[in-house]
């Protein structure tokens, strides 16, 4: 169980930097209702993250099982194609970097955040988290690591809820801080969203390559 996590983990991470996700959480914050919209966000992440997770994981536990010195080409190619999909988006994220002066677009959506409700907050959670490509990648390789080790049902329950709670992370702490101290920190919170909106392309793109290097790399050991 615990080399599962330990695989796992560097997709669990890849989806709690992923700024996008993030700076919707901090805009929703500084809106008029904030303390609505930013707990509907929370939920409809966290619950994306577990479905994404989930369904792969069950598609992985139905592929042929094989004995753990045996090779599993099944295995490794879903592993190497997920792995060059993940360099595919991490080259489109840094040609889409801005250069020099050049202010960062932002969605349009952001820019309406004010007039977002807790329904389309929740919404908006679960599609950043279960619907979108990059996330859904790295939930991808997440479930194929969890359902290709023939875990038992506890141990793959932990290893979903510790993938969960890492990945939800960098949205929750926000949420939660700003719930318990919200005038302290809307002046930190300003200055993240800046910074987050600048290099969001550049993070991104170095993530995704460091992560799908390292996939690449465990799928040869598959075959």
């Amino acid at each position: 169980m615990l080399s599962v996590i330990g695989e796992t983990l560097p997709l669990a991470l890849g989806i709690a930097i992923s700024p996008i996700p993030i700076i919707a959480a901090i805009l929703m914050l500084l809106s008029p209702k904030a303390r609505v919209t930013s707990v509907g966000l929370l939920l409809g992440w966290i619950v994306g993250i577990i479905v994404a997770v989930v369904v792969f994981t069950l598609i992985s536990s139905v592929l042929p099982t094989q004995d753990s010195e045996a090779s599993s080409p099944v295995k490794g190619i879903i592993q190497l194609v997920l792995g060059l999909l993940l360099l595919l988006v991490a080259l489109r994220q840094w040609r889409g970097r801005p250069r020099g002066d050049q202010e960062p677009v932002l969605p349009k959506w952001m820019q309406a955040i004010d007039r977002v409700t807790f329904p389309v907050a929740l919404g908006l959670g679960f599609l950043l988290s279960a619907l979108n490509p990059k996330n859904l990648l790295m939930g991808a390789g997440a479930g194929v690591a969890i359902g290709g080790d023939a875990l038992d049902v506890g141990s793959v329950v932990v290893v979903i809820v510790v993938f969960v709670i890492i990945a939800a992370s960098t949205v929750a702490i926000p949420v939660i801080a700003y719930l318990l101290a919200a005038d302290r920190l809307r002046s930190p919170l300003d200055a993240l969203r800046d910074w987050l909106q600048k290099e969001n392309a550049v993070i991104m793109a170095v993530l995704l390559l460091v992560i799908g290097v390292s996939m690449i790399g465990k799928s040869f050991a598959s075959f």
